[in-house]
């Protein structure tokens, strides 16, 4: 199964040792226009139904304060805990602090008194991402991971999600720019993630199309409900469906695909819905990592 998918993967030597800055995976997000105080809850349940999932793999390593790495035993688990039900949040777990693995949790909850939810002009939102190593392809199957990804945000208040393929990057130095350019250029189904910025601008704009694209107030209800997307739709390998009133997950075939340019493969059906959603998507402002704005706009609109 995760032949279709090609490896990315890129190691640096330190120290006699092989670290992983940039590796092929598969990411879940979820973002909610509602102040963390409401969610924080049902994020903690989130949280657990991960560690579950993927056991006896376990992000064992969160951020402190500082910045630093700190084990997850049992002080750890309550400093993570204790964050997850304050006002607001800043969670990140990872399996390794020297090494991206497909293995990690981030989660930026913000307060409604400080992101004034409550203003339609506002463009901060809450943000939740939990990844996937890409053996579960194999593993799992692509099924389960589709089950997997609606399950865990069954509880949650989105606004849109996503699942699919994505780089996971860890540190980035300046000299992984062109690898990170040649991959995104080539392979359109690979999704690059920034969490930190999405937060503080996404609002209730959409993110380009992916694997599995989750679709809620306000954007499905201007697109007529999952009907009315249905009727627009006409790829043999889209499936609409409807999780509640007003929101549904669209699935563009049966597995994610990276696509191929080179190769002319460029993933038609990811096309349709950009052209769908076009209205509703999101512009970045500013660079992106070492990217200059200008090159992640080409990339944002890179199914248009």
């Amino acid at each position: 199964m995760s032949g279709r998918v090609p490896r990315i993967r890129e190691d640096i030597d330190i120290d006699g040792q092989w670290v992983a800055l940039v590796r092929e995976g598969l990411s879940i997000a979820f973002y909610m226009r509602q102040p963390h105080e409401l969610m924080a809850p049902a994020v903690l349940r989130a949280l657990e139904r991960y560690r579950q999932a993927i056991s006896p793999r376990q992000p064992g390593w969160y951020v402190d304060s500082s910045g630093d790495w700190q084990p997850v035993d049992a002080a750890g688990e309550a400093v993570v805990r204790q964050r997850l039900l304050a006002t607001s949040a800043l969670v990140e777990l990872i399996e390794r602090p020297d090494s991206v693995t497909g293995v990690a949790f981030k989660y930026q909850g913000r307060s409604k008194a400080v992101a004034g939810f409550e203003n339609e002009d506002r463009e901060s939102t809450c943000a939740l991402e939990f990844r996937l190593p890409i053996e579960f392809l194999d593993e799992r199957g692509p099924e389960w991971i589709r089950s997997f990804a609606i399950d865990l945000g069954s509880e949650l208040p989105w606004s849109s999600g996503h699942a699919g393929l994505s780089l996971e990057v860890g540190a980035w130095p300046r000299t992984l720019t062109p690898r990170l350019r040649e991959v995104t250029r080539r392979h359109p189904g690979f999704d690059l993630n920034r969490l930190g910025s999405l937060s503080l601008y996404l609002g209730t704009k959409l993110r380009p199309p992916a694997w599995l694209n989750f679709l809620g107030p306000p954007v499905l209800n201007e697109l007529g409900g999952a009907e009315g997307l249905r009727s627009r739709l006409h790829s043999p390998s889209t499936q609409v469906e409807s999780l509640s009133q007003d929101r549904a997950v669209v699935s563009l075939g049966p597995v994610p695909e990276a696509g191929d340019l080179e190769a002319g493969d460029t993933l038609p059906a990811y096309r349709e819905l950009a052209r769908v959603l076009e209205p509703w998507l999101y512009a970045h402002k500013g660079s992106w990592g070492d990217l200059t704005e200008a090159e992640v706009r080409q990339w944002e609109r890179r199914f248009l």
